[in-house]
């Protein structure tokens, strides 16, 4: 893993920052940590279909998921001038107020390995898709969900820290749901199936 720092100024949107970063570094990845504070926070809330905004001294809490070359899955939590905590999905349009400082963690492929495509030969007996999630995460559900339905054999580790779900197939990684959904939607992952 590669750890990169990312600073950010007064008034940088922090999710195209953060898609910016792992477009330039070409590699999945995670954010490990980050201490900061926004101006306006756009987050989406379940069952809501449009953006929640909210505008003030907010300081960040939390912000975890994936980032990577096909976009990112993040969860923000931060709190208002009353302390009262808030969350969601980030969503574009999130600016910083003062600064950010943030470490992302790269995941890296072995020296002289070319990144696999689902599908790839895969040599070993083991599933080809390995999927860590969190109990009570409805994104780790969903993607499991997902694997079942369409016979896709898979090993499954549960954790209780990171960003969730994080799924690789063939020792590579994806991303999250979103990006599983999409490979599901091109059709790249019949390949996965039990015959």
């Amino acid at each position: 893993m590669r750890a990169l720092p990312l600073h950010l100024e007064a008034g940088a949107d922090i999710r195209r920052a953060l898609e910016a970063l792992a477009q330039r570094e070409g590699a999945e990845g995670f954010v490990l940590s980050v201490v900061g504070n926004l101006r306006r926070a756009a987050f989406a809330c379940p069952g809501r279909d449009q953006p929640t905004v909210l505008e003030g001294e907010l300081e960040i809490i939390t912000l975890q998921g994936t980032v990577g070359p096909q976009g990112v899955h993040l969860h923000l939590s931060f709190s208002d001038a009353e302390c009262q905590v808030w969350g969601g999905h980030l969503e574009h349009g999130s600016q910083i107020l003062r600064g950010a400082d943030l470490l992302v963690g790269f995941l890296t492929a072995p020296t002289g390995s070319a990144p696999a495509s689902p599908g790839q030969a895969h040599r070993s007996g083991e599933p080809r898709v390995q999927i860590t999630v969190a109990e009570g995460c409805p994104w780790s559900s969903r993607a499991l969900r997902m694997l079942r339905s369409l016979g896709i054999p898979h090993h499954t580790q549960v954790s209780d820290t990171g960003p969730v779900p994080l799924i690789q197939i063939d020792g590579q990684p994806i991303g999250g749901y979103d990006a599983l959904a999409e490979l599901h939607g091109r059709g790249e992952l019949e390949a996965l199936r039990q015959p």
